[in-house]
Order: structure tokens, then C-alpha cells, then sequence
């Protein structure tokens, strides 16, 4: 189980309702993510959407040989919107983190009038590039 909690977005703009399942580009609004960091400088993205749908993929290098990435199951992803407050919980089986060393959580954030900001536990450099492998600081147990 991943938790994402947004503080202070009274301005959040979330996706409209949409089907769930598989798709690209869910980084252009608000969304979470989760970065793998696997072996050789592999990694896998995870793309949640506060509509349920996400997306996944391998890359065997830095923004290099991406691939779609058919997760176990399709994540589950439960939304708590409040007025100043939202939070995204996502499940995943467990057995998706097997091999990866680090991981990276980030998030892409829309705001009414179609501010974006982009918020990792680590950014890698003076631009958010949530790719960048100094991104990848959490331990996978």
C-alpha cells in the first residue's frame, strides 16, 4: 500500500471520471508516481490517476528502452478528497517490488487555471526529472 497526501490544495484540479484501466499520459494533470530502481540501471514506472486509471513501464536505462509493463494485477486506486486535503492510496501486490533496491515517489500536481508542480521525496537536480536515478533514495526492504 502507497499513501500520497496533498496538504493545502484547495485549488487541486483532479481528472474527471473516466474508465479504469491502462493509459498513457496521466502525467499531463495530477497524478502520483512510483519509481523502481531495479538491477543494471533498469527501473519501472508506475503512473496513478486519481480517475483509477494508471499506467507502468520498464526502462532499461535512464529515459532509454521503455516498454510497457504488465503489473500482476491492476492497481487499486482510492481517492479522499477534503477541502484542503487529499489522499491517494494505491494497492499493489507485494510482489511487484521483488528485485527493486530503491524507490522514488513523486507526484504531479494540477492547480485551477492550469498551474502544474511536480514534487518528489528527492529531486535529482534543479529540475524535477523524477527519471533522475538520485531520485531513487528509498530503501526496498
Amino acid at each position: 500500500m502507497l499513501r500520497f497526501r496533498l496538504d493545502g490544495c484547495e485549488a487541486l484540479v483532479l481528472p474527471g471520471a473516466r474508465l479504469e484501466g491502462r493509459a498513457d499520459g496521466l502525467w499531463q494533470t495530477t497524478c502520483c508516481e512510483l519509481f523502481l530502481a531495479l538491477e543494471g540501471g533498469c527501473y519501472r514506472e508506475f503512473n496513478f490517476a486519481p480517475s483509477g486509471q494508471w499506467a507502468a513501464y520498464d526502462f532499461r536505462g535512464y529515459r532509454t528502452g521503455m516498454a510497457e509493463y504488465e503489473p500482476v494485477s491492476a492497481p487499486r486506486i482510492d481517492v479522499d478528497r477534503g477541502l484542503s486535503v487529499s489522499t491517494f492510496t494505491v494497492f499493489l501486490p507485494e510482489s511487484e517490488f521483488a528485485g527493486a533496491r530503491f524507490a522514488g515517489l513523486s507526484a504531479v500536481i494540477e492547480e485551477q487555471g492550469g498551474r502544474l508542480s511536480y514534487w518528489a521525496a528527492r529531486h535529482g537536480g534543479e529540475k524535477p526529472d523524477f527519471h533522475n536515478p538520485a531520485c531513487f533514495m528509498l530503501p526496498v526492504p
